[in-house]
């Protein structure tokens, strides 16, 4: 099934919903404007339909290989990357002192959810470069930025993430793998990493990995972790590749989806590495690249379900049974039999709900950088850091939910091979868990991100939400009204609830046992809140003769579809909140067991 990149969906998010004309409105990107964003974003559309899709089920069928030590991508990928490279995709939000071209993080992000709906294993990639330029512009030094990083946002060589360990892998706290000083200023590596996305392949002359480490004299724990960069070749002061750096592929992971991406296993034996930033500060460096890839999953779980939608859709317009109850047609297209269409429709309004999250969190970033008031700033950062965990967690379910219903919509076929749609469900299955998974999302949410400001950040969306609500009787009646509203008054009581319960340490189970109840809430208000919008702008573009009146017309009504199937189902969310770890305690173990 061919691949059509939803460049005004896209479009219409960004502007309409998410408000990146407020980034242009700070001046910090000089070169951006409305036909920059049209023009990105059809380039996007070009090269990810043209190039990435067609590579898209080879991929999956052949993978990348492993022999004798070194990772091959899989067949056209490397030549892809290097068109990819050649575009200047790598540096799209990148410094222009780096060479980037310095445009909105937020337009980068819909560029690449494309990318990533084309071809979610060749995505991953460059994904993790981006994370990598992010890191060193923050905590890199003048040589480092020189030598790395203007390579990184060419896209002349690729980053690599390298912090699991076997018996390390959400707590970080309990990695052994170290870096002992060598006297020269470099560090020499030793230990196993696993997990390692890209950590090995032969689409780029070098491969630049970012590995967390402890120093010999490291205080146990997260607190004596430090940030190193360590390359697959060495590089000379004359910025030349030397030799093959001490550090090597031992195996890549046979897994249930992205078979394209090199899932590898890496051994360090006295590999030559460069500090990053401070002695045991690595964790905090890394959280810079941490939050970059979560907020770029998302993106992912956003562009697997547009893709799965896509694939189902085409199948209900095609595959023919039964009668329409609509039209009467004898063996009608199955998109016209009800399930099957509102299937369908809650399938394409939690998509554009997860993807005016993830972009909407784009263009806090680049507030919270750019916004000419310290406060302004201190706002945006709030809604920023709170977003990120929705934007990663919310997305990502969204867009296991969705490639599963397109299975479903598929039928006995879904569950075939040949017809594609069991791809993209076993592809989308990773993201939930990669990148801190959902739960440690939900943890992050109710613990650092709604305490960090008194809960202020929590507040200040609620507000915000409220402002839609009353501008919404100026489209809607009853009980699409009525749920927002109920929604919006779920998410605020459950907010005061946990900021309550946070304040007596006695409560801390509570807290925990009500983490991802309370994060799925506020994700699926957050999402009827960017509909909203969406139907507002659409409602204001109709009243003044503007744009194409059927399409507008379907983003009034996308959000009644969702707030009929989404938001009248809040409280149950709700209720979850609430329960209480007493009740998970009296699940013991000999109870499930039992």
């Amino acid at each position: 099934m061919t691949y059509r990149a939803p460049v005004r969906d896209l479009a219409f998010a960004l502007q309409a919903v998410a408000g990146i004309d407020q980034v242009a409105a700070t001046g910090a990107f000089a070169d951006y404007d409305t036909d920059v964003l049209g023009a990105v974003l059809e380039a996007a559309a070009q090269f990810s339909e043209g190039v990435l899709a067609p590579l898209n089920r080879i991929g999956d069928q052949k993978g990348s290989t492993f022999r004798d030590g070194d990772v091959t991508a899989a067949p056209g990928f490397a030549d892809a990357y290097r068109q990819f490279a050649a575009g200047g995709w790598t540096g799209l939000s990148a410094p222009a002192s780096a060479g980037g071209q310095q445009l909105p993080k937020a337009l980068e992000l819909a560029a690449y959810e494309t990318v990533h709906a084309a071809n979610m294993a060749f995505g991953l990639c460059p994904m993790l470069s981006l994370a990598a330029i992010e890191a060193l512009e923050a905590h890199g030094t003048p040589s480092q930025k020189e030598t790395y990083l203007t390579k990184l946002v060419s896209g002349e060589w690729t980053g690599a993430m390298v912090l699991t360990e076997p018996q390390a892998g959400s707590d970080l706290g309990a990695l052994t793998a170290t870096a002992t000083p060598t006297g020269d200023g470099t560090y020499a590596l030793n230990g196993q990493k696993i997990y390692i996305t890209w950590g090995d392949h032969d689409a780029t002359d070098n491969i630049v990995h970012m590995v967390l480490a402890r120093l010999p004299d490291a205080p146990p724990g997260p607190k004596g972790i430090s940030l190193f960069l360590a390359s697959k070749y060495l590089v000379g002061p004359d910025g030349a590749l030397g030799e093959r750096n001490a550090f090597r592929p031992v195996g890549v992971e046979h897994k249930l989806g992205i078979h394209a991406s090199p899932t590898c296993v890496m051994a360090y034996e006295g590999a030559t590495a460069e500090l990053v930033g401070q002695p045991n500060q690595g964790l905090a460096h890394m959280f810079v690249m941490m939050n970059a890839a979560r907020l770029a999953v998302g993106v992912e779980g956003v562009g697997i379900a547009e893709r799965a939608y896509q694939h189902a859709l085409a199948y209900a317009l095609d595959r023919r049974q039964g009668r329409s109850v609509w039209t009467g047609e004898a063996n009608a297209p199955i998109v016209d039999h009800p399930d099957v269409r509102r299937t369908l429709a809650v399938m394409k309004a939690k998509i554009a709900a997860a993807r005016a999250i993830c972009l909407s969190t784009g263009v806090a970033a680049d507030l919270a950088k750019h916004s000419a008031e310290p406060d302004d700033r201190r706002r945006w950062k709030g809604r920023e850091d709170l977003f990120t965990p929705i934007a990663k967690a919310w997305s990502t379910d969204v867009g296991v939910e969705v490639a599963s219903l397109g299975v479903q919509i598929h039928g006995g076929m879904g569950f075939i091979e040949e017809t594609g749609a069991a791809q993209h469900y076993r592809d989308a299955r990773i993201a939930p868990i990669y990148e801190g998974t959902n739960g440690i999302q939900a943890m992050d949410l109710v613990g650092r991100k709604l305490s960090q400001d008194g809960g202020q950040a929590a507040r200040d969306l609620i507000a915000d939400m409220k402002v839609t609500l009353a501008q919404l009787p100026m489209i809607y009646s009853g009980k699409p009204l009525e749920r927002f509203a109920a929604a919006v008054e779920a998410v605020e009581d459950a907010t005061l609830w946990l900021i309550d319960a946070k304040s007596d340490p006695a409560r801390g189970a509570d807290v925990l046992a009500a983490a991802d109840a309370y994060l799925k809430l506020v994700g699926d208000v957050a999402g009827g809140w960017m509909l909203a919008k969406g139907a507002l702008y659409a409602r204001d573009q109709l009243d003044g003769g503007q744009g194409d009146a059927t399409w507008l017309e379907g983003k009034i009504t996308l959000y009644e579809v969702y707030a009929a199937n989404v938001l009248g189902h809040v409280t149950s969310r709700l209720a979850a909140v609430g329960q209480g770890g007493a009740l998970l305690e009296r699940m013991s173990v000999d109870v499930l067991a039992g």
